[in-house]
């Protein structure tokens, strides 16, 4: 019974003096990338909010501070563009207005920001139709979520505590509306 002791104290001061200290410093890490990120992603955004419009310097930029932290991402944008549409009883009598608009909003992803930034041509990158334009009263939004598993992940499933394997480890979302259209 006594060597077994041994063992569990042997086991208990490894545990402590290596596993948990090397546990708190993969989580600071990730809180680090946390804050990276979410103020990456604030300063992208307010920078696309207040200019009203991306370019590819803009996005690069973005993209390298949040490169920065050694995890990888997906981003995902949108772009809520507001539109009116009057309102006829008969949308085919223009006699018929209603004196009412409905305020409408066309979603815009990835797949139609991305080509106007990165074109197939050899467009200079700072040409004007390589800008993405937003107008006044439209919406920006910005999510950025973490693909890998961290050291902390892995060293929490590895003492079995690993709560929701699906979250992810660094996740930032802001958005808002356009305040400007400067260009």
């Amino acid at each position: 019974m006594n060597s077994m002791s041994k063992v569990f104290a042997a086991f208990l001061a490894v545990a402590l003096l290596y596993v948990f200290p090397t546990m708190q410093a993969a989580e600071r890490q990730d809180d680090l990338s946390q804050m990276i990120v979410y103020n990456a992603v604030v300063q992208f955004t307010d920078a696309v909010r207040t200019k009203g419009y991306v370019t590819p310097t803009m996005y690069n930029d973005f993209t390298r501070e949040i490169n920065a932290t050694g995890n990888e991402y997906t981003i995902q944008i949108e772009h809520l563009h507001k539109t009116y549409h009057p309102e006829y009883t008969d949308p085919a009598n223009v006699n018929t207005f209603q004196n009412k608009f409905t305020t409408v909003y066309e979603g815009y992803y990835e797949n139609a920001i991305m080509p106007v930034l990165y074109p197939d041509n050899s467009t200079p990158k700072d040409d004007q139709s390589r800008q993405y334009r937003l107008q006044n009263g439209d919406y920006f939004t910005v999510k950025v979520e973490s693909t890998n598993r961290t050291m902390a992940a892995i060293l929490r499933g590895m003492l079995g505590i690993e709560g929701n394997q699906n979250r992810s480890a660094v996740l930032a979302r802001y958005g808002g509306m356009v305040l400007n259209e400067d260009y």
